[in-house]
């Protein structure tokens, strides 16, 4: 295959992208980097995530291969199944701004986090192990800030993030 055979492939893939592929794939890059961040934050600079932490990331690992279904349904399928896909992804993403708004909140003090975020152990077995589990345990709570940047904490910038895709995806969708 020559090289300009392999560019025009390349042109012709890209300017057939339509709107909604487009959203498509950018929610799902843009979902990819947010936990890529998350990740990053936890396993090189040692930011360990509370147990709503991780349960926030949950609508980012399912936007990632709905924004890659969606863009290559933009591509493919007809419009309507793009559309439907942008939506779902908007609902989800709702829910995890709302997830990061109550984070926030808890953390400012705004009301109660849930009961169970604050370090829980496994149940042991003998006296020794409940000493031994007591010493080692690091308890991460949902109502502190372990890191803020202009303000916001990690939940407070997962807010913020899941509510501009909501809003993204629902903007394609609409279009």
């Amino acid at each position: 295959m020559s090289q300009t055979s392999s560019i025009s492939r390349s042109a012709g893939l890209l300017g057939a992208l339509t709107p909604l592929a487009t959203a498509g794939f950018t929610v799902a890059a843009v979902a990819a980097a947010t936990v890529g961040a998350a990740l990053f934050f936890e396993h090189v600079l040692g930011y360990r995530p509370c147990a709503l932490c991780l349960q926030e990331r949950i609508p980012y690992y399912a936007a990632v291969p709905l924004g890659l279904a969606v863009g290559f349904a933009g591509l493919n399928l007809p419009e309507r199944w793009a559309r439907a896909g942008l939506w779902l992804i908007a609902a989800i993403f709702l829910a995890g701004a709302a997830l990061g708004v109550y984070h926030a909140g808890a953390e400012w003090k705004w009301w109660a986090g849930p009961a169970d975020c604050g370090g829980a152990i496994a149940a042991p077995t003998s006296a020794a192990d409940l000493l031994k589990s007591i010493e080692n345990v690091k308890v991460i709570r949902c109502d502190e800030a372990s890191w803020r940047f202009a303000g916001l904490s990690f939940a407070g910038w997962n807010a913020v993030i899941s509510a501009w895709l909501a809003f993204l995806s629902g903007i394609a969708a609409k279009r």
